[in-house]
């Protein structure tokens, strides 16, 4: 799918219209010193929250083709009713802004067990979104059958409808290919001059640290070893590649040879207040 490159740079104020474990709007400005100076054709295999996509296209930085992939059904999902029906959408979360209560929370958190609820993709983005900014901490976690299973969050007034930062975010998204990929299928669409940015679930701190139940499948260390296999083919394509992961020993193990810079994070999403506060994260560059 190609991108007219004044669709996407209509916006020059999108953010991130999803809050997201791990979410990169804190680092941007340390990420300013590993962007490519010019960048052509964009991906984005694991899209989260996209605050390194928004960014770029807020700095007018992306005048190509963008594609923005990731697994999580109910993320892709709610990125496309962004970019197509965001009227729709606004008008929905109206409806959950003043039905919101602790019942309205459980019986919508409960649709994805109801079969028929969610055919309609507009209601399935407003659920997401919704349950995204009135949840535990803003997580995503799904139990073995894909059902989302987090607890309602302790919010006195929370931000569930953004009009002004959903229409931007709808802007900065015209023309982008939005789909369901997982990360292996990213090599049979790259070409040289490509630029990649990574953000896999990361690495596990600690054995309770990782928050990687995104999907009903968990990120684990054979997915870890396959990226990094990823990584090293777009490199012989002769791809400009980004990633970013734990600063453990196994990551910078399995990119031994590339570029390692480290930054420092805030981390806000963990069940342990003990365990917040500045962390070390590894940012990996082939160029």
């Amino acid at each position: 799918m190609s991108v007219d490159p004044q669709d996407v740079l209509v916006s020059q104020s999108a953010k991130p219209f999803l809050k997201w474990a791990g979410g990169k709007q804190q680092l941007l400005t340390q990420f300013e010193l590993f962007f490519p100076p010019t960048i052509g054709r964009y991906f984005e295999p694991f899209v989260g929250g996209g605050a390194v996509f928004f960014h770029l296209v807020s700095s007018r930085r992306l005048p190509g083709p963008v594609f923005l992939f990731d697994k999580n059904e109910e993320l892709i999902n709610a990125y496309r009713v962004v970019r197509d029906r965001v009227d729709e959408l606004i008008e929905a979360l109206a409806v959950h802004k003043v039905s919101h209560s602790k019942e309205h929370y459980y019986q919508t958190r409960s649709l994805d067990r109801q079969d028929g609820r969610l055919n309609d993709r507009v209601v399935r983005a407003a659920r997401t979104l919704y349950l995204n900014k009135t949840c535990y901490n803003g997580l995503y976690r799904v139990n073995s059958k894909g059902q989302f299973n987090v607890p309602m969050g302790s919010y006195r007034n929370p931000q569930i409808l953004n009009e002004n930062v959903l229409r931007d975010a709808s802007a900065a998204l015209q023309g982008a290919d939005i789909q369901v990929r997982d990360f292996r299928e990213v090599i049979d669409l790259a070409q040289a001059d490509d630029f990649f940015y990574f953000d896999p679930p990361y690495d596990p701190l600690s054995k309770t640290a990782s928050f990687t139940g995104y999907t009903a499948n968990d990120f684990g260390e054979q997915d870890q070893r396959d990226l990094a296999g990823i990584f090293k083919q777009l490199t012989e394509k002769g791809c400009r590649c980004m990633l970013s992961n734990s600063s453990t020993d196994f990551v910078c193990d399995l990119y031994a040879g590339f570029r390692l810079e480290k930054v420092q994070a805030r981390r806000a999403v963990n069940s342990d207040k003990n365990g917040r506060g500045d962390i070390e994260e590894v940012v990996v560059l082939n160029y």
